[in-house]
């Protein structure tokens, strides 16, 4: 790039047209997924050159981090931004769901990109979602890509996707523009091992839900209290039972997305146990809320309505224990937003809610005030769900993911000593709803870097729209 010397400090122009600076972070903690250390962080440009003690600043900025924690930028693997949902558009599109993911120390996310049914192609669904998010994004992003139909031109258009940078995909056992059979699901299944690549799967049975759901409507029960009694743990668990055994067949590794249940989690433990390759995900809404919240009172259980639902407090203790076990490989969002209105439009029925909830602004600060102050995880574990064990999973290491040399500059700087009360008042989401209002916070995001970019200062965003599309390698683990 274009260097140019400003005050005597050292400056490159990005190729986004913004000018990254030479930083030292002095007296912060660096935290991995094994340790935390006392160390100075030497940026210069886009990467880190240097991680050590007592660094000389020569012509770099000096930031004082004192008393403040260095984690790499937090990446989220399950996003959706943009995305149409039952006869709506969720209400973040890539402009402000990246936003409030840099708001909230995230620095990659990773959404979801979709072929759609009827003989459409996945280039087709992977330029849609380009033109939905190039030159919008806050944020680096990348692209899982959902299939929805399986046949001789899509197994052929999977090296393609590959070369395009994409080596995970998406598939569904549950709604009807999405699924894919038991079939399909095995073809597919092998063919994505084949290729060294894998994919995430909703699990749940979509049968015997739609059996439940006539039988509540029969009954006359419409209110949202209805939601989870319609989608139950077991047939989370059973769905993801026969993904295993269908995995197993095809020889392919899979991972179950958005874990929510002890009874599923026994599933992907007993697969395990026979020599499987299944990753796991989990999400802070089935970490921390339980199933009441949806008898809330004048239809404030809408709120909450996301698939699968939010469970019991057994199954949060079990999927706590599972990340403290680290047999669960990261915690995203499953970022899915909606207002109030949209919400309403399921008043007269709750199948008609449009499923989902909001995440990607407080997902770190969550986990960290919620499972690292209260001793459920270690500080380490949190870098290694939100940071470490995402970038090789999903194919970025060291680049991202890591606070090394030669990594990318994406830095989250965490204060430990700040508090806060999430509240929809303030947050950065284009909603007027938050899953988590009224959740202390006992944490700050304090600074962000992307990419040697100082994007966010003092929890505020100073620099938009820097994102870039990520190409992403095969997994590394």
């Amino acid at each position: 790039g274009f260097v140019r010397k400003s005050a005597g400090v050292h400056q490159l122009m990005n190729d986004k047209g913004g000018y990254t600076m030479k930083y030292l972070l002095k007296n912060g903690t660096v935290v991995s997924g094994d340790k935390s250390e006392k160390l100075d962080v030497l940026v210069d440009g886009e990467k880190i050159v240097n991680v050590g003690k007592d660094l000389e600043a020569g012509d770099a900025e000096v930031i004082d981090v004192e008393g403040k924690l260095l984690f790499p930028g937090f990446i989220d693997g399950h996003t959706h931004f943009d995305l149409e949902v039952a006869g709506t558009v969720t209400a973040d599109d890539f402009e402000t769901g990246t936003r409030a993911a840099l708001l909230g120390g995230t620095t990659l996310v990773i959404d979801y990109a979709s072929q759609d049914k009827g003989g459409h192609t996945l280039k087709e669904g992977l330029d849609k979602w380009h033109k939905k998010a190039d030159g919008k994004c806050s944020c680096d992003y990348s692209f899982h890509m959902s299939i929805v139909e399986w046949n001789d031109e899509t197994e052929a258009e999977v090296q393609d996707m590959i070369d395009h940078g994409i080596t995970s995909f998406k598939l569904y056992m549950t709604y009807p523009a999405m699924i894919v059979n038991d079939c399909d699901m095995y073809k597919i299944l092998k063919k994505l091992g084949e290729c060294g690549c894998f994919a995430g799967v909703h699990c749940e049975n979509a049968g015997v839900i739609d059996a439940l759901i006539s039988e509540a409507k029969k009954e006359g029960r419409l209110g949202p209290e209805n939601h989870p009694l319609v989608r139950p743990d077991t047939m989370e668990a059973e769905a993801v039972h026969r993904l295993l055994v269908i995995a197993k067949e095809a020889n392919a590794p899979v991972m179950v997305v958005h874990l929510t249940n002890k009874k599923a989690y026994e599933e992907v433990m007993n697969a395990r146990k026979n020599g499987q390759e299944v990753y796991a995900e989990t999400c802070p809404q089935y970490l921390l809320l339980e199933d009441s919240v949806y008898s809330k009172p004048d239809f404030g259980g809408a709120v909450y309505v996301c698939a699968p639902p939010i469970r019991k407090k057994e199954d949060q203790d079990c999927l706590w224990k599972a990340l403290a076990d680290e047999e669960i490989q990261t915690v995203a969002t499953d970022q899915c937003s909606f207002t109030l209105a949209q919400k309403a439009l399921g008043k007269d029925d709750f199948t008609k809610i449009p499923g989902g909830l909001p995440g990607v602004q407080t997902r770190g600060t969550l986990l960290y005030t919620y499972g690292v102050k209260t001793g459920k995880i270690t500080q380490e574990q949190m870098c290694k769900v939100l940071c470490e064990t995402p970038a090789k999973l999903y194919g970025v290491y060291p680049n991202k993911g890591a606070i090394t040399a030669g990594s990318d500059a994406d830095i989250v700087v965490l204060d430990p000593a700040k508090e806060s009360v999430i509240s929809a008042a303030t947050h950065a989401y284009n909603t007027d709803n938050n899953p988590f209002e009224g959740f202390k916070l006992e944490c700050g995001i304090d600074k962000v870097f992307l990419r040697g970019n100082l994007a966010v200062e003092e929890g505020k965003l100073v620099k938009e729209k820097l994102g870039k599309y990520i190409a992403r390698g095969k997994k590394q683990l």
